[in-house]
């Protein structure tokens, strides 16, 4: 306030000597106008808001209220000229020539103070950055890391021609062409990605590009999550490997996904899983009347009871949560619950899908797997349920383990009955990995990255195929939705990836170096264990003939070989006698008899 009385005496003066260039009105007229500018100036400026404002995050808005402050104590000042000075011939222009000079030294005091608060040679001393964007977010972020003295930003990298060749705040926009020379010439050690509405498959490539220079590549959130109140746009994070993997998701369609939820009764086998916890959030967004959540987890069960009951809270949902500790394969219990919450549609994910750690507990593997499908499809039959969503895998596809073999049987379970003339409609979904599930390899290449590695890859050549999990969920509740019974809907995986490639992604993008032959003083090195029991180089999601398209672009059909209604009754009671017996030996026989034997069938035919 001292700062801005003095300003204004000088102002005052100023456009009095300007105008008359003589000193003679400062007496009595001036030394009033001085005076008076003083003192009321500061109470002016602090009803105008000036000094409500922390002077080293000023804007456009401040400047805004600088003028409002200055014009509103010229108006003033040409009123008191007006009423009390008519006989002194002060000159009508002095306001006006007052207003400029009082407008530049008020704004210009706090820049002035705002450039010394900055600091700018602590922030120099920071990590070297690009910005990729030079948008809203690109300056908002640039904006927000010059206050926090973070980060040195080299330049802005954008290829809208108006911007190219030009300068934001003293930092040059330059095309994508010359990123390569940029982070080479000036140092660089990281990209931020500024770009909150791109697809996710222009973000990939941008991560990409980044993580073959070297560098270790940030972003914003994206606009979904600054729309949702979720993130702010200057919130930097490293790019996940999600982002690298994933696709642009194709939308979903609405009626689909809520066809067999909405104002229904629905049940969630395996509710605490990677899939199923997806699902129960995806499904309770759409109101159903009732949820059933059945896991023989208890803690699994409760953290997603918990989160579902916090979110129906926070949006005053009136959706009727059951929470149900128990097994698929407790018969009694299955058609009990079924028959008294009268379920409509189930999705059952409850099933083990660890492949090494099956390999060792075949029959448990197979107990929850084949079994515990065939009690709890039994059950929905004899209850009337309506559709019954099978989760299934890619890894019953030609399975070379007891997993992929179980889950297979486990169709085969629901085609006989299908086949059977069922009123309930069995369906199976089958796609590949789930990335950040508990059965993937990234939460493992995460941890062991955060130990310093080294990273195990069990074959440099194996690949797989990688789907997020919100999106399988929304695939899952989509196909079941184009169920008549019997069917196989087979998800659009994308383009498989190398585990290996995989896991040198991960190591750059958390910023690290990859230790081997050709980098000797890298940071982590890889290890390749070999392939485990049970495992496949690669895998597929159809065991033959031709797929259809459906009204889902991501969702295809396919025809698949079964076993005769009969057959498959008598394999089961042989399976379950074995399981009985905890009989390994004959439990993986018998697994593979039914596999191959329906393998040597022709393809079902589905309506």
């Amino acid at each position: 306030m001292a700062s801005d009385a003095a300003i204004l005496a000088v102002a005052v003066a100023g456009a009095y000597l300007l105008r008359l260039d003589h000193l003679k009105w400062l007496w009595p007229q001036g030394a009033a106008a001085i005076v008076g500018m003083a003192l009321v100036g500061p109470a002016v400026f602090r009803f105008a808001g000036l000094y409500r404002e922390i002077t080293r995050y000023i804007g456009p808005v401040f400047a805004y209220r600088v003028v409002k402050g200055t014009a509103l104590l010229a108006l003033l000042f040409y009123a008191a000229t007006f009423l009390f000075d008519r006989g002194s011939g002060t000159p009508r222009s002095v306001p006006i020539i007052f207003f400029l000079l009082s407008t530049l030294g008020i704004g210009g005091s706090r820049l002035f103070a705002r450039w010394l608060l900055l600091g700018k040679s602590a922030a120099a001393r920071g990590p070297r950055v690009v910005i990729f964007g030079a948008g809203a977010a690109g300056i908002g972020l640039h904006s927000a890391l010059v206050h926090a003295r973070t980060h040195q930003v080299i330049a802005y990298i954008d290829d809208n021609p108006q911007l190219v060749g030009r300068s934001i705040r003293g930092v040059p926009v330059r095309p994508t062409s010359e990123m390569d020379f940029i982070v080479r010439e000036h140092g660089v050690n990281a990209m931020l990605l500024a770009l909150p509405s791109a697809s996710r498959e222009r973000r990939r490539q941008l991560a990409e590009a980044g993580v073959n220079l070297g560098v270790q590549v940030l972003t914003v959130p994206t606009l979904s999550e600054i729309q949702d109140g979720s993130a702010r746009v200057d919130q930097i994070r490293p790019v996940s490997i999600d982002e690298l993997l994933g696709r642009t998701p194709v939308a979903p369609k609405t009626e689909l996904l809520q066809r067999l939820v909405v104002a229904r009764n629905v049940l969630v086998s395996g509710a605490g899983g990677s899939i199923g916890s997806e699902l129960c959030r995806k499904i309770i967004a759409c109101r159903p009347d009732r949820l059933v959540l059945v896991d023989a987890c208890e803690h699994n069960l409760y953290s997603i009871e918990m989160e579902l009951r916090n979110w129906m809270s926070a949006n005053r949902s009136d959706v009727r949560l059951e929470a149900v500790l128990g097994s698929v394969q407790d018969a009694v219990l299955m058609e009990r619950l079924l028959q008294a919450n009268r379920i409509q549609t189930i999705y059952h994910a409850a099933a083990y899908k660890h492949v090494p750690i099956v390999e060792r507990h075949e029959s448990v593997g197979a107990e929850t797997n084949v079994i515990g499908t065939h009690v709890l499809a039994t059950a929905a039959e004899r209850a009337g349920v309506e559709t019954f969503v099978l989760v299934s895998t890619d890894k019953a596809v030609r399975p070379t383990s007891v997993m992929g073999a179980s889950k297979r049987v486990a169709e085969l379970v629901l085609q006989g009955l299908h086949r059977q003339g069922s009123r309930t409609r069995f369906c199976m979904v089958r796609f590949g990995n789930v990335l950040g599930s508990s059965g993937s390899v990234i939460p493992l290449f995460r941890e062991q990255i955060a130990r310093g590695g080294p990273l195990t890859v069990t074959h440099a050549d194996m690949v797989r195929y990688f789907m997020t999990i919100p999106e399988a969920a929304e695939l899952i509740l989509q196909a079941g939705a184009m169920a008549k019974g019997g069917e196989v809907f087979l998800l659009d995986m994308g383009e498989p990836v190398r585990v290996d490639d995989l896991a040198r992604n991960m190591i750059r993008l958390a910023g690290r170096s990859v230790r081997d032959a050709a980098n000797p003083n890298g940071d982590i090195e890889i290890h390749y264990t070999g392939i485990r029991p049970g495992e496949k180089m690669f895998e597929e999601l159809l065991i033959g003939g031709e797929t259809k398209p459906t009204e889902h672009a991501s969702i295809r059909l396919g025809h698949e070989p079964a076993l005769a209604p009969q057959r498959l009754d008598t394999s089961i009671d042989r399976l379950r006698a074995a399981i009985d017996q905890r009989d390994d030996n004959a439990v993986r026989s018998l697994l593979v008899e039914m596999v191959n034997e329906a393998s040597a069938h022709a393809p079902d035919t589905v309506a």
